[in-house]
């Protein structure tokens, strides 16, 4: 229920800090999302699941204006952002993790890791910053003078979602963080989404385990050809047929 930008959960009135109304984008002259919908609360952690080619990526990239919709709202803290440059999205506190990564493979880790920070003034937060990355990767600690392209699939991931983690983001943004990772791997990335989300970071999630995803999601949107066909809490749609049938056959 919308009350605003608020949304009721659980019988208690949920402040929505970034609210999707009515989107469409297309893709030369075809529509590829199709009147999408949905919100998000301060510090859940939100997943929207589909099969490759649904939209879920597109969305991640209209909502960072880097695929502008022709039609709809983009609501980030009640403001509408969908016209504003993507730098001014990253100012306003949104952080896009793309899944191909787009290390600068030539630096070193931490320098990667501080180009995440380009939009942070104070030198303390930086090094604060930097820190808590550490702190939530200590692999990357061993390896700050390593350089990206030498560094494993997992290693780049991790550099990847500590990068987006250096500019103090509100929401956070991933886009199929485990994609191409072994599955040791794939269970310490999500572990470490599980870890961002009880720390209260607001995460949308575009992930394609759909299992584990639903496991540390509060709620889940499901996209099928553009569009949103079912929606509710995660552990809802965990236990949903429709759900099992499609993506966990069972």
């Amino acid at each position: 229920m919308s009350n605003g930008n608020k949304r009721e959960v659980k019988g208690i009135i949920m402040p929505s800090i970034l609210q999707i109304r009515d989107l469409w984008v297309r893709y030369s002259g075809l529509p590829v999302i199709q009147g999408v919908s949905f919100e998000i609360n301060k510090g859940e952690t939100v997943c929207i699941l589909g099969s490759n080619g649904a939209g879920k990526s597109t969305i991640l990239r209209s909502i960072m204006g880097a695929q502008r919709a022709y039609q709809g709202e983009i609501l980030f803290e009640g403001q509408d952002i969908r016209m504003l440059p993507t730098e001014e999205i990253v100012r306003l506190g949104i952080t896009y993790v793309p899944e191909e990564k787009m290390l600068f493979g030539p630096m070193t880790v931490e320098e990667n890791l501080l180009i995440g920070a380009y939009i942070v003034e104070d030198e303390a937060k930086v090094k604060e910053n930097i820190e808590y990355v550490y702190h939530l990767f200590p692999r990357l600690r061993e390896r700050k003078t390593q350089l990206a392209n030498t560094l494993s699939g997992g290693e780049q991931q991790m550099v990847a979602i500590g990068r987006g983690l250096m500019c103090n983001p509100k929401v956070l943004m991933l886009d199929e963080p485990s994609l191409g990772l072994a599955p040791v791997l794939v269970d310490e990335v999500l572990d470490i989404v599980k870890r961002l989300k009880e720390e209260k970071m607001t995460i949308l999630l575009v992930e394609q385990n759909v299992r584990e995803t639903l496991e540390i999601s509060d709620m889940g949107y499901v996209i099928q050809t553009g569009r949103v066909v079912t929606k509710g809490d995660a552990q809802t749609l965990l236990k949903s047929e429709e759900v099992r049938k499609a993506f966990l056959g069972l």
